[in-house]
């Protein structure tokens, strides 16, 4: 394995040998060792001195199922703390098979020039872009695809990483030429900063992955397999109703975030649920399911189609149909697809922009329910208007430039689809996770709403803190592995599962690991990530929720009683 290191200052390339510190880092563990090492905490996130880094994980480009996952990192524009943002798509297994265990992208152009990089066996090359400025990602990928083939890989920024806007995420092609995103935090803005358009991978005749014992690699992932088949959450109701199953799960709970927060209950969740959507597109010839990257047996994402048959978004999740459905309180499927498609062609976060949208109908910019008009504004956003560069900087910049004070964030990212006081789990991982409110963090729904992994009361706050702690250990595991976070789901209740990764890891890489070590390596990445944290200035203070949530959430009338001095002992390991 190696690394490929991209100097944009001088427009240079280097090959350089894995350090030893790094030889069992991947993916999350990766991409944030890197940053902690090299980056100034206090630096300007869209300045020369933060650097973008792209990691695979540790089972890239293996016959493990869901293991196709991409870590992207560097200092967020969005937060100011460290980010790993992660997607499916076909980058991953293309930086495996070319024996790449990080590419490292660094300084900005001297020359008001933008580029674009080609990575390939020998090496990168780096090219001046001029085709494809100002244009959206799916026309950036049908025009690589078409000039490099159907087997090549693209990273992409639209518009938004071009405007250098703190909600633009990095767009990653999928096995059918759609988009999976690196969606949170902002990086799309730091690849713009950097000048680069897209990124292309061409894993021809690469060296492909290196693996110390064959057959017990195989047996384990056998084992491994299996369970996420025979696992009723990743075996059946993922693959048919993809994500968005949980809106009439969290709806039915208490715990669907109405109207920016206000209410845990949405009168229009029938119209836009899993069910409802599943029933839309078999009847519209789409695809109720497929897997985002090569080796998916969860198959969670699908191609929604519009009234006329025509292709319209896929991977249609469940947080972008809560957060401008009900979140912005819309209740027409088709036009959240519509927003859905247009955000991955800008190239923004789903997540951010809706709560960008929850603070725009707070101010007044538009009222409640009016999906037309969030297009109009994600149209001003793609257009680089003087509003467009407000609301594309997300909740936090949006409320101040509007005197908003409800603003669902923390560290200045939006608050995902599970309201906190209804499921406290997650409320602590949103107020202490090292990178902003993120649900993928420490997915303590898992066990408060689907009753996987054990069983706490959402609305008690008992055993929250422990729970949202080890999650959040397990979960940096996970995201170092490159695996999906729904194979928790049957690794939290099937201890053959649980072992089949620590063998896969000690097969793979000749290592004795055992579940402690697996565990060692979550705690390491968290405390990496603190301590860039403290370091770029954040504090116990910045570990908190926002204040509204001291109002009761009806049905249930859930209060945020889990005490400051509780939240500062979640991460003390």
């Amino acid at each position: 394995m190696k690394i490929y290191r991209v100097n944009m200052s001088n427009l240079s390339f280097t090959q350089e040998e894995v350090p030893e510190e790094w030889r069992l880092l991947g993916g999350r563990g990766l991409t944030s060792a890197i940053v902690a090492k090299e980056v100034d905490p206090t630096c300007n996130p869209l300045g020369s001195k933060n650097k973008l880094v792209f990691a695979p994980g540790l089972f890239a480009g293996t016959m493990v199922a869901n293991s196709g996952r991409l870590s992207v990192g560097a200092k967020s524009p969005l937060t100011g703390g460290i980010k790993e943002s992660n997607a499916g798509g076909t980058a991953a297994q293309r930086f495996a098979k070319l024996g790449v265990k990080a590419l490292i992208v660094e300084g900005i152009p001297e020359e008001d020039k933008w580029y674009c990089i080609h990575v390939h066996k020998d090496g990168v090359e780096i090219k001046e872009e001029t085709e494809l400025l100002g244009k959206g990602n799916y026309e950036v990928i049908h025009t690589m695809t078409a000039r490099y083939g159907e087997n090549t890989g693209v990273m992409t920024i639209g518009q938004a990483g071009e405007y250098k806007l703190s909600t633009a995420n990095i767009s990653v092609k999928d096995p059918k030429g759609h988009i999976r995103s690196a969606g949170r935090g902002g990086l799309g803005a730091v690849m713009g900063s950097k000048r680069i358009k897209f990124i292309t991978l061409d894993d021809n005749d690469g060296a492909g992955i290196e693996m110390k014992d064959k057959e017990k690699f195989k047996d384990a992932a056998r084992i491994f397999n299996k369970a996420l088949l025979e696992h009723p959450v990743s075996g059946d109701a993922l693959p048919k109703y993809g994500t968005n199953v949980l809106v009439n799960i969290l709806n039915e709970a208490g715990g669907l975030p109405t109207k920016n927060f206000r209410m845990g209950r949405f009168d229009g969740a029938e119209k836009i649920c899993g069910e409802k959507m599943y029933d839309t597109i078999v009847s519209r010839n789409g695809d109720p399911t497929h897997g985002c990257h090569v080796g998916c047996i969860i198959r969670c994402s699908q191609t929604y189609n519009d009234k006329d048959g025509k292709y319209l978004t896929a991977g249609f999740e469940y947080e972008t149909i809560w957060g401008f459905g009900a979140g912005c309180l819309v209740d027409d499927l088709d036009i959240i697809a519509r927003i859905d498609q247009m955000c991955d062609d800008i190239g923004l976060d789903t997540i951010d922009t809706a709560g960008t949208m929850m603070v725009a109908m707070e101010a007044g910019l538009l009222p409640w329910g009016d999906g037309e008009g969030i297009i109009k504004f994600v149209e001003e956003i793609k257009e680089g208007s003087h509003l467009g560069r407000i609301l594309g900087n997300g909740p936090n910049f949006t409320g101040k430039a509007f005197g908003v004070t409800r603003i669902p964030t923390v560290k200045g990212q939006t608050i995902p689809a599970y309201d906190p006081r209804a499921v406290k789990g997650i409320g602590v991982t949103y107020a202490t996770t090292t990178m902003g409110a993120d649900h993928t963090a420490g997915y303590a729904v898992a066990t408060n709403i689907l009753k996987v992994g054990g069983n706490i009361d959402p609305l008690n706050k008992e055993g929250q803190i422990e729970l949202s702690r080890n999650l959040q250990i397990a979960t940096a595991s996970i995201d170092s592995s490159g695996l999906c976070l729904f194979v928790a789901f049957a690794v939290l209740d099937s201890e053959p599962a649980s072992h089949a990764i620590i063998d896969m890891v000690n097969a793979q890489y000749g290592t004795n690991w055992s579940v402690e070590d697996w565990f060692d390596l979550g705690r390491s990445v968290l405390k990496t990530e603190i301590a860039f944290n403290k370091a770029a200035g954040f504090t116990s203070k910045d570990d908190r929720l926002p204040e509204f949530v001291a109002e009761s959430i009806p049905p249930h009338d859930a209060v945020w009683d889990i005490t400051n001095e509780e939240l500062d002992q979640v991460l003390q390991f």
